[in-house]
């Protein structure tokens, strides 16, 4: 049986002829005859351009925290746009909507508008940079931070090529980052605690900042172990560096402050974007307002779509959505109960398999009894996770094809979705055991 059917097929022939690989982001591309193109998504499901529907557990990477075609989000977006979607001047929904992002998140006092992850990322570690008077950053291994030249270092490359543990090689992550820029980062594995203190003795002055995923999110959401990300409080503090916590993927989808109410946790700026709009052009940063505050005093950030019309529309109906209703309860105790279902199901076949993220966001990685970092994930069973995940979208379930990325949950998964896909799961690893 065929993963894709001839339309997207077909349609993967036309796309590649204009566009690079036949889609719009390289994370889209699954491979030859296998990458699949949609027609149209509702609620927790998604059908294909051949018309098959799909329990989604992908929502477009992350944002999509109520559910596709979200009607109270939709019909505030339709609203707004009929007197106008972009501006040269500033609103007061925009207002409103930094106010709530204040409101919900611990660590944050002021807050700018962004369109993506990436550009959030971008302007944070630029006001980390400008505030400290440094220029070095120091990031983790398998940590995504978007896609610019700054961040995209020991991503997604073999493990073999980072170096010994001690002294980490940064890997950039693509052809085209200029090789001096090496000279302002230092990377280090997730959760080594000795290693991050000894960086932080030798070079913690020249540092402007450390930046960090709560979990790994586009590395199986690999937990912070007890007390790592106080520790980079701890010494960021204790050597005047900035901490920039990229709450892209955990920020209004683990609680309603994110990672930094769920860890308790205040570090000095916090990106956003993702599940702020439910899937509109939405992002942010904030923190601190001593630091915010130095924007536009000799700082630079700006965009002419940062104040988009849908996108500040749309965020200020989902964030409206999850102060008002216990949104992310709900999809907790559905998430949990998939992520308990499914250890069960690997447990009965005797297949080794390690669970972490959350309920919104969980992963899991096979074939190894324990998992810190990417270097740990390197030794799973990636062939044995595609091949069920091959297996249980023929069977109708579509979580992603790489087993990096999380598994995602809506507010729109319901008790059946969960049964469904728990069925479909049992099924498939029964048929790959055989």
């Amino acid at each position: 049986m065929s993963l894709i059917g001839p339309k997207s097929q077909a349609l993967q022939r036309r796309a590649q002829k204009v566009l690079p690989l036949g889609v719009n982001s390289n994370f889209r591309y699954w491979g030859e005859g296998v990458t699949p193109y949609v027609e149209k998504g509702q609620g927790a499901y998604l059908w294909d351009a051949d018309g098959k529907k799909y329990i989604d557990y992908r929502m477009a990477f992350g944002p999509i925290i109520l559910g596709h075609a979200y009607p109270e989000v939709d019909s505030k977006v339709a609203e707004e746009i009929l007197s106008g979607v972009l501006f040269a001047m500033t609103g007061e929904l925009e207002i409103a909507v930094a106010e709530m992002i204040v409101e919900m998140a611990p660590a944050v006092e002021m807050v700018r508008m962004a369109c993506s992850g990436t550009e959030a990322t971008m302007h944070a570690i630029r006001v980390a940079r400008a505030y400290t008077g440094r220029d070095i950053i120091l990031k983790f291994e398998g940590n995504y931070h978007g896609m610019h030249d700054h961040a995209l270092w020991s991503t997604y490359a073999p493990v073999e090529a980072y170096g010994n543990q001690r002294s980490p090689i940064p890997v950039p992550g693509s052809s085209g980052i200029p090789k001096s820029m090496r000279e302002f980062i230092i990377t280090l594995p997730f959760n080594d605690f000795e290693g991050f203190e000894r960086v932080m003795r030798s070079y913690g002055e020249q540092i402007a900042a450390v930046i960090t995923e709560p979990c790994q999110g586009n590395c199986a959401a690999i937990n912070p172990q007890d007390g790592f990300l106080q520790l980079i409080r701890q010494k960021t503090e204790e050597y005047g560096c900035v901490f920039i916590l990229d709450e892209v993927k955990t920020g209004f989808r683990i609680a309603n402050g994110g990672a930094q109410e769920y860890y308790g946790i205040k570090p000095d700026l916090a990106t956003y974007a993702k599940a702020l709009g439910n899937g509109y052009p939405a992002a942010a940063f904030g923190g601190k307002k001593e630091i915010m505050s130095i924007i536009g005093q000799g700082v630079a950030q700006g965009g002419t779509y940062t104040n988009n019309k849908p996108g500040i529309a749309a965020a200020y109906a989902t964030l409206s959505l999850l102060k008002s209703k216990p949104i992310l309860k709900s999809i907790a105790q559905r998430g949990q109960r998939l992520m308990d279902g499914l250890k069960d199901i690997f447990e009965e076949n005797d297949i080794p398999a390690v669970f972490s993220g959350y309920p919104a966001m969980f992963a899991f990685s096979l074939g190894i009894e324990s998992v810190a970092n990417q270097r740990d994930w390197a030794r799973s069973d990636h062939e044995l996770y595609i091949t069920l995940v091959e297996s249980a979208i023929q069977r109708g379930v579509m979580p992603d094809h790489d087993a990096r990325e999380p598994w995602f949950l809506s507010y729109s998964h319901s008790e059946k979705d969960i049964d469904d896909t728990l069925s479909v799961y049992a099924d498939a690893v029964k048929a790959v055991r055989r």
